[in-house]
């Protein structure tokens, strides 16, 4: 059966609907990329030029670290700062921010997202050329809900008469999966078999079990699990019911629909590396029999080439003493491990007889 989607409510940043004939797996890994792996935009550094309020310079950054701001269409209007070729930041790769908000006042002043204000790249029209900023919109990069009336700005901090605030900071793009704050929900309710018939859950309680866990809106969906019913151990979960709310960075549909089109990038990406192992092209290629290993040197006295570089006839100490051909730590001969000559056969460098059993010198882990 094709998988279902139904939305039972749907708002500008929430949406709340049900995922039908999928298997657990896919259910949880649409929930893990849509929290973990879109990419949004969040500021990242904080130059303080003054700051005499009550809070110290690490607090006010991590609050302003935390504030969400407008990324829709952000795949496609900004790089991220690794795949950009500037040396530090541009206006491709990172937008400036400005607070600069000082009380005269006897009133206590709230200093919030609304006071940040987005400036002119220091850079900007010098880089190489891109598409990246065509394609992002008027309020691209500034504080979710600044200046929308209804909209409550985010508080940094409070200042009184004196004080004074006064900094930059640099905007960049990233996932949750470095850090928190590039997430673009601030929650991903999911739910599955709301009655327990599967018996994945353990409830713990002290008097009543129904009593003291009591039925959610999910459990309308599906018929309630009768006494005598036996159970099916064969039974796997096929509906699964999402609440996605997001934090005002990226749009609600933006996140279900980024978040599908990502998870069909991964698994494309690892069906592409299936099919090259099947058909030979693994870039990683393991040692075949022949190669030496610590589990298969050749015994004592087969008159092979023994490991750690020893001589014909030694395993890792029984090569004959002075500069014959069995050196076995330091001496001149033939199969010198630590202290040969460069033409002889060096246990760690050598094609033939590369330490710890690489098949060659490239796969040798301390020459490479």
């Amino acid at each position: 059966m094709d998988p279902i989607v139904r939305i039972r409510e749907y708002q500008r940043d929430r949406v709340n609907f049900v995922l039908e004939n999928v298997d657990l797996a896919f259910a949880n890994s649409l929930r893990r990329v849509m929290m973990a792996d879109l990419p949004t935009i969040a500021i990242d550094l904080v130059e303080i030029e003054t700051n005499t309020t009550v809070l110290p310079d690490e607090f006010i950054a991590h609050r302003l670290g935390m504030i969400p701001l407008v990324s829709t269409n952000c795949d496609a209007a900004m790089r991220y700062t690794r795949d950009c070729n500037c040396l530090e930041n541009c206006a491709f790769c990172s937008i400036v921010l400005s607070l600069n908000v000082s009380c005269n006042d006897t009133v206590t002043m709230d200093v919030t997202s609304n006071h940040l204000e987005m400036q002119p790249h220091p850079n900007e029209g010098t880089e190489e050329a891109g598409e990246e900023q065509v394609r992002r919109g008027e309020t691209f990069g500034l504080p979710v809900g600044k200046n929308d009336l209804g909209v409550d700005p985010i508080l940094i901090c409070k200042i009184r008469k004196g004080q004074e605030l006064k900094l930059r900071c640099i905007a960049k793009k990233g996932i949750a999966k470095e850090h928190a704050k590039w997430s673009p929900c601030s929650a991903v309710a999911f739910e599955y078999d709301p009655y327990n018939k599967l018996r994945h859950t353990s409830y713990w309680f002290e008097t009543d079990e129904k009593g003291e866990w009591p039925l959610g809106e999910n459990a309308r969906e599906e018929e309630p699990l009768r006494e005598d019913e036996p159970f099916d151990f064969n039974a796997k979960p096929t509906k699964f019911y999402f609440d996605v709310e997001t934090d005002g960075s990226l749009g609600a549909q933006e996140v279900v629909m980024k978040g599908i089109a990502e998870l069909q990038k991964k698994l494309a990406s690892l069906v592409l590396a299936l099919r090259r192992v099947r058909n030979g092209e693994n870039e990683m290629d393991m040692p075949t029999s022949g190669d030496q290993t610590f589990g298969d040197q050749p015994a004592a006295g087969s008159g092979e080439q023994a490991g750690w570089g020893s001589g014909p006839a030694s395993s890792w100490g029984n090569a004959p003493s002075g500069g014959g051909n069995g050196t076995g730590w330091g001496g001149g001969g033939t199969s010198g491990a630590w202290g040969s000559s460069p033409g002889n056969a060096n246990a760690w460098s050598s094609p033939s007889n590369a330490g710890w059993g690489s098949p060659s010198a490239q796969a040798n882990g301390w020459n490479v």
